[in-house]
């Protein structure tokens, strides 16, 4: 493509492990929170901005339109539309392919964009017990007729649908996301210590990266209360392949391996980055921290949806006369560990690269010293809507530090897909 979109910068807040409660931000508080300090150290007005994109799986009912609440709360104005997009676990990646298909497009010249959860603000609703009892009590027009209705009702219909569970359950094969995870594992005979090995490492990566000080994209949170936040906090430097053993599997407790040791983490957190065309950088006069080259989105079975990485990096690659090994860094959000390792295995499988992917043979062996190099979602977290802007925007941070020239970012999605950036240091 003879035009480029630029990657100028990126923010995003500590990522915060829910923990049985509501977490101090709504998604719009989280959005902003890093929004700010991003935008005030840009040599431009918020109200230049062409568009704000933003990728959310699941906005409180009092955010809706999430994209134009954090617009019109970080000052971009009146004028400038916002939008927001879902594409379940890549929400936010969906939100920076939409600014830079559009300013591909010459639609667009400077787009905000990026993801936000709040995934402890998740709903409890009402079944459809309770829901049609409610309307017959408020249809009742005299003190007989709700009599009536009261004498129906019973305590079982006060029990909860919990949302966030029925949102990680496919509908369509009945599994839940941690059920496929089982599935990819037994697939490529991925074990429980290969797992809980990949898990304590992903801890010890972080807290490694976190010492050296390669995390600079985060920007501190403080709530009503004055409390501070500045780092991830469901990271463990006590996360050991020992410890994790002693941890009961969770979505199949007879077979199975998967645990929530081995899993990401329910978080709530943001990630907003900003794009911008050639254009755009020179009126501005802006430094790029790097490129967006290509992305690719793909699908396969939902029973198997952890593997959409691979499905959307290959096909990426081959169009750009790319193999693996020229990869200087490559991010794939961490959804199970099994997951994680399920497409490392697919890529150096014969059979599935034949079967699934079309290929001659296996398609390659990705160096693991520069595989998810600071860690990933199993030790920081995983909230939805944020985690695709989140490994775009590191994956560029990990290429600035190192002087690397190539990266790939992706996402496995619920549902049976998967989505990849290809991205380039400037």
């Amino acid at each position: 493509m003879s035009k480029r979109v630029y990657v100028v910068d990126g923010a995003r807040t500590p990522f915060l492990k829910a923990k049985g409660k509501l977490g101090p931000f709504s998604g719009g508080d989280l959005a902003v929170g890093c929004g700010r300090p991003l935008l005030a150290r840009q040599k431009f007005a918020p109200t230049e901005f062409d568009e704000v994109i933003i990728g959310a799986a699941m906005p409180s009912a009092d955010e809706a339109n999430i994209g134009r609440v954090i617009s019109l709360r970080l000052g971009c104005g009146d004028k400038v539309p916002a939008w927001t997009v879902m594409r379940n676990c890549a929400s936010g990646m969906q939100a920076l392919d939409s600014a830079y298909v559009n300013i591909l497009a010459g639609k667009s010249n400077l787009v905000l964009a990026g993801g936000t959860d709040a995934m402890s603000h998740a709903p409890l609703l009402f079944g459809p017990a309770m829901v049609n009892w409610l309307a017959d009590w408020y249809a009742a027009k005299s003190m007989g007729q709700r009599a009536g209705v009261a004498v129906k009702f019973r305590l079982a219909y006060l029990a909860p649908v919990i949302a966030i569970l029925k949102g990680l359950t496919d509908p369509i094969v009945k599994l839940s996301m941690g059920q496929t995870a089982e599935i990819v594992a037994k697939r490529f005979g991925i074990t429980r210590q290969m797992m809980d090995e990949f898990a304590a490492e992903s801890h010890k990566r972080v807290l490694a990266g976190r010492a050296a000080g390669h995390f600079g994209e985060i920007e501190p949170l403080i709530d009503g209360k004055g409390n501070l936040y500045k780092e991830d906090d469901g990271v463990r430097s006590d996360s050991t392949p020992e410890r994790l053993a002693k941890l009961r599997p969770v979505f199949d407790k007879t077979y199975g391996n998967v645990t929530a040791g081995n899993s990401s983490q329910v978080t709530d957190g943001a990630a907003m980055l900003i794009l911008a065309s050639e254009e755009a950088v020179k009126k501005h006069d802006l430094k790029p921290l790097g490129a967006i080259v290509d992305s690719q989105w793909s699908a396969l079975d939902p029973s198997e949806m952890g593997l959409g990485p691979v499905h959307a990096i290959t096909p990426m690659l081959q169009r750009n006369g790319l193999g693996l090994a020229d990869l200087d860094a490559l991010e794939i959000n961490e959804a199970f560990a099994a997951q994680a390792l399920g497409c490392l295995a697919a890529w150096e499988s014969e059979d599935y690269c034949k079967e699934k992917l079309g290929l001659n043979g296996a398609f390659g062996k990705m160096d693991r010293s520069k595989f998810n190099v600071d860690g990933g979602a199993i030790a920081v977290g995983h909230p939805i809507g944020a985690s695709g802007a989140r490994v775009v925007l590191h994956a560029l941070k990990v290429l600035e530090r190192t002087g690397g020239k190539r990266a790939a970012a992706s996402l496995c999605i619920g549902g049976g897909q998967g989505g990849a950036m290809l991205l380039e240091r400037v």
